[in-house]
C-alpha cells in the first residue's frame, strides 16, 4: 500500500469533520417533532442510514456523507392523506380519502411504489434523494423542509388546500442558477378490478406548451423526448398524478414499461429538464381521479388525459353526455337509474331521426313487389344499367328516396360511438352498483368459468349477453321491415354475426355501457311498435300510388343518384368488355 501523503490525511481529517457537521445539523430539535397534523406519523421503526455515498460526485471530487434519523411527517385535508420523509423531502405515501382499490381497501396511489428527486445542476447533479431534511416551518397547510449543501440553503415547501388533490411545491435554493432535472418514476399499483383493461389505459401522457396532448404507447413498451412541456402525467384509469410547472419545463424524457407482476401494471418514468432561475421554482403535482370537472377546475387542460374520443364524438361527449349525466347525477340517484334516464332522453331527442327511417323502410316495402319485377325483368349482367335506371324511376315516381331509411340512421352513431367512450372512461361510475353488477365502470359476471374462452374471457357478463340477444331480435325486426336484396342474401347472415362478434368484445367492457346499449335496444323496440301503430301503411301505399300516377320531378339528390349509377355502371360494362377481350 502507498504511503498516505500530507494532503491525504488533511482530506480525510476534513471529511470526518463534515460528517459529524452534518449529523448534527440534520437531527430535528425537539420542537420540529412536535406538530398537530404535520407530525411524525407512527412507523414501526425508524430507518437509520448510515454513510449515504452520493450517486454522483461534487465540484471538489469529495463524495458527501450523512448519518441521520429518516422522519416521517403528515399532512391532510378533506380528500387526501400525505405522508413525507425527511430523507430527500420526498412524498412518501398518498391514500386518497372515500376511494377504494378492487380489494376494497383503502386506495393508496402511492406507497413504497414512488420515488420523485431533484437533481440540482446540469453538469455535476447532486440528488437530494440522498439528503436529509429537518424541518424549518410547519402549519396544518404546509411544511416546509430544509438543508444546506456547499454552504447553500435548499428550502422545499408543499402546501395542500382544502378541498384540492393538488399539492404546491415550492423550491428555493441559489443552486437553481445552474438549473437542474426532476426525476420521477412510479410503479403503478393495480387498482381496479379488469387489469388487463386498466394497463391498457396506462400510461405516460404529457401537454406541450402550444396546447398538444401526446402519450406514450398504453400496450408496449415506448420512450419519447419533447420539449417545452406544460405538464406531464402518470395516467391509469381513473387516477393521475401529474406534475407540471409554472415556467414549463425546458425538455423531458419519458418512459413506459409493462410490468408481469399482478399487483403493478405499469412502470413510468420521466427526466425532465428545469429552467435555470435565480433562486426559485413553483411546481404542482396533482393526485387524484380522472373526472372531467375536477380536473377541469384547474384550467390546465387536465380533462383533455380522460379518453372521451377525437373530433365529433369528443364534442358530443363534452357538449350533451357529460352536461346531461352531471345534471341527473345532481339529483343523488342510483347510476343505473341515470344511464336509463339518459338512455330515455337520447332516444326522445333522436325520435325524429328514428320515425323518418321507420317511413322509409315502410315505403321500400310497399315497392318491394315492383321491385321484384324488376329484377326479374333484368336478370342478365348485361341489363344492369337498365335494371338501375328502371330502379331509379320507379322512386322518382313514386316519391321515396332508396336511402331515406340509412341517413337517418348516420345521424344516431356518432353519439353510440360517443357513449363508447364515455362509460369506460367515467370516473362516477367507478364502484357504483346496480342490480347484479357490483361495479358499472367494469364487466358484470354471474358465472366465473374454470377456463377462458378465447376472444371471449373466463367469466360470463349479463349486460353484454342481454345486449347481444337484444341487438340479435333488433336485426330480425329490421330483416323483416327492410326489403330483402336477392342479389346478395349473405348479407342477411352478416347482419346476425356481428352481435356474435361484440358477445366476445363486450363481454370485458364496462357493464354500465353494455346496460345502455340494452336498454337503447329496448327503447327501440317500444318506439317501433308505437310508430307502427301510428304510420297507416294503407295510406301510405295510396299516396305512394297517388305520386306514381302524376308526374314528380326528381329531386337534386335523385338526380345525383342517378347519375351516380349511370357512371358506376358505365365502369362495369367497361371491365366486362375488356375480360371478354
Amino acid at each position: 500500500m502507498n504511503k498516505l501523503d500530507n494532503n491525504t490525511i488533511i482530506g480525510l481529517i476534513l471529511i470526518g469533520l463534515i460528517m459529524m457537521w452534518i449529523g448534527f445539523t440534520s437531527t430535528p430539535s425537539q420542537s420540529t417533532q412536535e406538530n398537530t397534523q404535520t407530525t411524525p406519523t407512527e412507523q414501526p421503526e425508524e430507518e437509520v442510514v448510515e454513510s449515504v455515498d452520493l450517486s454522483q460526485p461534487i465540484d471538489n471530487g469529495i463524495a458527501m456523507m450523512q448519518t441521520a434519523a429518516e422522519e416521517f411527517y403528515a399532512m391532510e385535508n378533506d380528500l387526501l392523506n400525505l405522508t413525507f420523509s425527511s430523507k430527500g423531502a420526498v412524498l412518501k405515501r398518498v391514500e386518497i380519502k372515500k376511494q377504494f382499490n378492487w380489494k376494497k381497501e383503502p386506495l393508496q396511489l402511492i406507497n413504497d411504489n414512488f420515488e420523485w428527486k431533484l437533481l440540482l445542476g446540469k453538469v455535476v447533479a447532486v440528488p437530494t434523494s440522498k439528503l436529509f431534511f429537518r424541518i424549518k416551518d410547519k402549519s396544518d397547510r404546509h411544511i416546509t423542509f430544509t438543508t444546506q449543501f456547499e454552504g447553500k440553503d435548499l428550502n422545499i415547501t408543499y402546501s395542500l388546500e382544502p378541498g384540492s388533490y393538488r399539492i404546491n411545491i415550492d423550491i428555493e435554493s441559489p443552486l437553481l442558477s445552474n438549473g437542474g432535472y426532476i426525476d420521477m418514476r412510479m410503479r403503478a399499483f393495480r387498482l381496479e378490478k379488469n387489469r388487463d383493461f386498466e394497463s391498457n389505459r396506462t400510461s405516460v401522457y404529457y401537454h406541450l406548451a402550444n396546447g398538444k396532448l401526446k402519450n406514450l404507447s398504453e400496450t408496449r413498451s415506448d420512450n419519447e423526448r419533447a420539449e417545452q412541456l406544460d405538464w406531464i402525467a402518470f395516467r391509469q384509469q381513473f387516477f393521475s398524478v401529474i406534475l407540471s410547472s409554472e415556467s414549463d419545463f425546458s425538455s423531458a424524457e419519458m418512459t413506459v414499461e409493462p410490468l408481469a407482476d399482478e399487483n403493478y401494471t405499469k412502470l413510468m418514468a420521466l427526466r425532465a429538464e428545469l429552467p435555470a432561475t435565480t433562486s426559485a421554482v413553483k411546481l404542482h403535482m396533482y393526485l387524484g381521479p380522472n373526472k372531467f370537472n375536477i380536473l377541469k377546475k384547474y384550467k390546465n387542460d387536465y380533462e383533455k388525459l380522460i379518453p372521451l374520443g377525437w373530433a365529433i364524438f369528443g364534442w358530443i361527449n363534452r357538449g350533451v353526455v357529460i352536461p346531461i349525466f352531471n345534471w341527473l347525477e345532481s339529483y343523488n340517484l342510483n347510476y343505473g337509474i341515470i344511464i336509463l334516464i339518459m338512455a330515455i332522453l337520447i332516444k326522445i331527442v333522436i325520435f325524429p331521426f328514428t320515425y323518418g327511417s321507420y317511413r322509409s323502410m315502410a315505403k321500400m316495402r310497399i315497392l318491394k313487389p315492383e321491385m321484384d319485377e324488376i329484377n326479374e325483368k333484368y336478370k342478365d349482367e348485361k341489363d344492369q344499367l337498365k335494371k338501375q335506371q328502371a330502379l331509379m324511376e320507379l322512386y322518382r315516381k313514386s316519391g321515396v328516396n332508396p336511402l331515406g331509411g340509412c341517413i337517418p340512421l348516420l345521424f344516431q352513431l356518432p353519439i353510440l360511438f360517443a357513449v363508447f367512450q364515455f362509460f369506460p372512461a367515467s370516473f362516477e361510475l367507478r364502484g357504483q352498483s346496480f342490480l347484479w353488477a357490483e361495479d358499472l365502470s367494469t364487466y358484470d359476471s354471474i358465472l366465473d368459468l374454470p377456463f377462458r374462452i378465447p376472444g371471449y374471457g373466463s367469466h360470463v357478463s349479463l349486460f353484454t349477453l342481454l345486449m347481444t340477444i337484444s341487438t340479435i331480435i333488433y336485426t330480425w325486426m329490421n330483416q323483416q321491415l327492410t326489403p330483402q336484396n336477392n342479389q346478395y342474401p349473405q348479407l342477411k347472415y352478416m347482419m346476425y354475426l356481428m352481435p356474435i362478434v361484440f358477445l366476445g368484445v363486450f363481454n370485458n367492457y364496462a357493464s354500465g355501457l353494455t346496460y345502455y346499449y340494452f336498454i337503447s335496444n329496448i327503447i327501440t323496440f317500444g318506439q317501433q311498435y308505437a310508430i307502427k301503430a301510428f304510420i297507416d301503411e294503407e295510406k301510405l301505399h295510396a299516396k305512394i300510388k297517388e305520386n306514381q300516377a302524376r308526374e314528380v320531378k326528381p329531386s337534386k339528390f335523385m338526380q345525383t343518384f342517378e347519375q351516380l349509377a349511370k357512371e358506376q355502371q358505365a365502369k362495369g360494362n367497361r371491365t366486362i368488355r375488356r375480360r371478354k377481350m
